[in-house]
């Protein structure tokens, strides 16, 4: 097992009205329990605000859940010290939504794909040997690392950013709706990417998304939320063809057909 996640809960605290001092506690996770294995491809799945990217973030160390335990290989991340948080970042990175905003526009693309480099002290022969195998991998020219985010399209940054989520060669990749600023035909070619970098480097993904044609296409398993609870976890197959929760059906219902 790789990530296994127990008992996970987040809230926040909201006005009880806009004249009103009193909080209440607003669960954006709610007794979160789910288990990924190595190499596999698990979708989370869910409306806008369902806690899909809270647990994301959380997985990443980038949130502190109040109560629960998320172990990575065995180890339980949220007892991490600094230096034990530093190492299991270079095992765990993340593909952000937009890549028109996740890029440093007044950084050259060599500058952005080096820099987590620097940070984990690679010398200057190991940065370039690696920044050279991982833009052969994502489809990325020598001569375009001299540019700047604004002269590529919009796939064109999605492999940049893909690029720099893999630089450390990490693990586990969490991919937070990493096509849905991009066209159609784009995000296909995004997706088949995805696809291949899982198989040539042995990839475990946390791909977030509404788009069920996309989930139906590259998960090998899928946990649906609502409400910050996961209402039903089970293979794809299982999912698409024999449903069991009421929400699950009526997101199944509301499938547009895309052929990718």
């Amino acid at each position: 097992m790789l990530i296994e996640i127990k008992n996970l809960e987040k809230t926040y605290k909201e006005d009880h009205s806009f004249l009103s001092p009193k909080k209440e506690d607003n669960y954006v996770l709610k007794n979160i329990n789910l288990d990924i294995q190595k190499g596999e491809i698990i979708s989370l799945v869910g409306a806008s605000g369902c806690g899909k990217s809270t647990l994301a973030n959380c997985i990443l160390k980038l949130i502190t859940p109040d109560c629960g335990e998320i172990f990575y290989e065995g180890q339980n991340i949220l007892k991490f010290n600094k230096k034990e948080t530093f190492e299991y970042r270079k095992k765990i990175q993340m593909i952000f939504q937009n890549p028109y905003s996740s890029l440093n526009p007044k950084m050259k693309i060599k500058d952005t794909l080096i820099e987590p480099l620097i940070i984990h002290n690679f010398n200057k022969d190991e940065r370039l040997e690696r920044l050279y195998e991982i833009i052969s991998l994502v489809g990325i020219n020598k001569n375009d690392l001299e540019k700047y985010p604004h002269e590529f399209s919009g796939g064109q940054r999605q492999r940049i950013a893909i690029a720099r989520a893999l630089i450390l060669k990490p693990e586990f990749i969490v991919a937070d709706e990493p096509v849905s600023a991009l066209d159609v035909s784009i995000s296909a070619t995004i997706i088949n990417l995805l696809l291949e970098l899982r198989q040539k480097l042995n990839l475990t993904m946390l791909f977030i998304s509404h788009d069920l044609n996309l989930v139906k296409y590259i998960s090998d398993k899928i946990a649906v939320m609502d409400k910050g609870r996961i209402v039903e976890f089970n293979t794809t197959d299982e999912i698409f063809n024999n449903p069991k929760d009421d929400y699950t059906k009526f997101l199944l219902s509301s499938i547009r057909t895309i052929k990718l």
